[in-house]
């Protein structure tokens, strides 16, 4: 845990950059505002999903048990026939200040992980160029950023421009963390274990 006193700084310092970027993305820049199609009619989406009383989950349509059961002949031709569906139900309202709150202590969390990845690597014993802890940070903090970001247009048939945004954004994140670690990173210090 020595690391976490060597790196304290670009850690806080990273997570309030990166979370005052996220705010500029997402509300200052039209980056994201055409992620979400609304339906032809809405009122009678939200009235069939309250008539059917879908508890708060994730839903597939058409829904198959079990691998066994997608051979059955009623599921492929609801299969064939489509529209597919992937839907989440939420609990409740979105609460924006709990989700800004969440977001700033998984971004302090992510940050931590990623100085504690860059220290393994990289050690404290000799002085490191800027350029070299900036491009190992960078690598580290753009896995944890953007890592997954596709992924939801490969498995769950997500539109290209979400994920490519989302995409953007973790570039954008890691760029900035990869600044902040490469300013400001210890020199001399002991090696983390």
């Amino acid at each position: 845990m020595e690391f976490l006193t060597e790196l304290w700084l670009p850690i806080v310092l990273s997570t309030v950059i990166v979370f005052i970027a996220s705010a500029v993305l997402w509300m200052a820049l039209p980056l994201h505002k055409a992620e979400f199609n609304k339906p032809p009619n809405e009122d009678a989406v939200l009235d069939l999903v309250r008539e059917q009383g879908l508890e708060p989950g994730q839903y597939f349509l058409p829904y198959c048990q079990d691998m066994g059961s997608h051979k059955d002949p009623a599921f492929l031709e609801k299969w064939k026939r489509g529209p597919w569906l992937m839907m989440t139900v939420m609990h409740q309202a979105p609460n924006f200040g709990k989700s800004l709150i969440t977001w700033f202590i998984y971004q302090l969390v992510l940050c931590a992980i990623i100085a504690y990845a860059a220290a393994a690597s990289l050690g404290f014993a000799q002085d490191h160029e800027y350029l070299k802890v900036f491009q190992v940070v960078g690598v580290i903090a753009l896995l944890g950023q953007a890592g997954m970001c596709i992924q939801d247009t490969i498995w769950k048939g997500s539109a290209w421009r979400p994920s490519i945004t989302k995409l953007v954004d973790g570039v954008v994140y890691a760029l900035l963390i990869a600044g902040v670690f490469a300013w400001l990173w210890p020199s001399g210090a002991p090696l983390p274990g």
